[in-house]
């Protein structure tokens, strides 16, 4: 049973970086995890992604790059303001501008640095490193 779609789809994505893995076909697909993979692939912790029909329903075909140490949920989706991020920078990542935090803004979904820039607060969703 599916809880959390999100969540199962970056345990997947982390459980396949570790074991070597160069691509990998997750059958949870929803509009959050696209935009999330978009910025991951941004950043280059994941290559490309594309989707594909099997007739049941519509599957992620994701392309891995080899440069994800973990990746994870942000549980509960704590709300952040603009000048707080330093607080769980310390919390999820293990270094000072190392690794990135995925946060849902009125703007879209961006990483905290960018949000710091554009002086915007959000969610906090997922981290990655």
């Amino acid at each position: 049973m599916l809880n959390d779609p999100l969540s199962n789809v970056l345990s997947y994505i982390n459980n396949h970086e570790k074991l070597g893995r160069k691509e990998i076909t997750v059958g949870n697909n929803s509009k959050i995890i696209r935009k999330i993979l978009d910025v991951l692939n941004e950043n280059n912790y994941v290559g490309s992604y594309e989707e594909i029909d099997d007739g049941k329903g519509r599957l992620l075909h994701i392309n891995l790059l080899g440069n994800i140490n973990k990746v994870g949920v942000i549980k509960p989706r704590f709300n952040v303001k603009k000048d707080d991020f330093e607080k769980f920078e310390k919390r999820y990542l293990p270094a000072k501008d190392f690794g990135v935090l995925i946060v849902s803004t009125s703007k879209g979904m961006m990483i905290h640095n960018k949000a710091k820039e554009l002086k915007l607060g959000g969610r906090l969703i997922a981290y990655c490193y």
